[in-house]
């Protein structure tokens, strides 16, 4: 098998402590989308965003990465063809268990110039004061990618998946594009396809198989039968 292409989504980092956008209770439940997780929300109040990925930037930090992570990381470093890990997750943990990353979504860990473009390591604490240290304008924003703005890397991404022989989603809803139209990208170009999630979702009739259940249980085994 010469190339895998795996996508990640937040069911990866649920079991490390790390909310969904549906978790009750969680970070996003006290907030909506559309004031956090915007480019409009953020330009009418930069403090309650600047707020909550502060928040999230802290969450990440103290958390570990579970046997998902890791198993992922030893498929990366073990496996005798390419292994390609895309994540829309922002956390860091696939960094922290070992893995080499492409970034769709961005990294908390990383700010943002609004005004030259500039990225730099986010501090632990951003505000509206905050100054680019490039040009500095008080234009520093999470380095994380917004509803309504394009992922990072997708030319990138789109020619792996044009020629990879396996493409598996992994903790991911499949309700948001583009990454939701990388199963039929990739099947299109003759990969077979494999779901592993908690549960069905609206693609899963998308994927030639499925494994459900948790993260840290699922895809160590399937890691192991991957592997020589």
């Amino acid at each position: 098998m010469d190339k895998i292409v795996i996508l990640t989504g937040a069911g990866l980092s649920a079991e490390s402590g790390l909310g969904t956008f549906r978790d009750e209770g969680g970070l996003w439940a006290q907030h909506r989308i559309e004031d956090v997780a915007t480019p409009e929300g953020f330009a009418r109040d930069p403090a309650l965003v600047h707020g909550f990925y502060n928040a999230r930037r802290q969450q990440a930090a103290g958390a570990e990465p579970n046997d998902a992570h890791r198993a992922l990381a030893r498929l990366q470093r073990d496996h005798p063809g390419t292994v390609i890990l895309v994540t829309q997750n922002v956390d860091g943990l696939h960094e922290k268990a070992g893995s080499e990353v492409i970034h769709m979504h961005g990294a908390l860990d990383r700010a943002l110039c609004a005004a030259c473009g500039l990225r730099w390591d986010a501090a632990a604490e951003m505000t509206p004061r905050t100054r680019c240290p490039g040009c500095e304008a008080k234009a520093a924003r999470p380095d994380v990618v917004w509803f309504g703005e394009m992922p990072y890397h997708m030319e990138q991404i789109v020619d792996h998946l044009a020629d990879c022989a396996l493409f598996a989603a992994i903790g991911t809803s499949g309700q948001v594009y583009p990454a939701a139209g990388f199963v039929q990208e990739a099947s299109a170009a003759g990969a077979e396809t494999v779901e592993l999630n908690l549960n069905a979702t609206d693609m899963s009739r998308a994927f030639d198989s499925h494994h459900i259940g948790p993260a840290s249980r699922i895809v160590p085994a399937w890691v192991e039968s991957l592997l020589p």
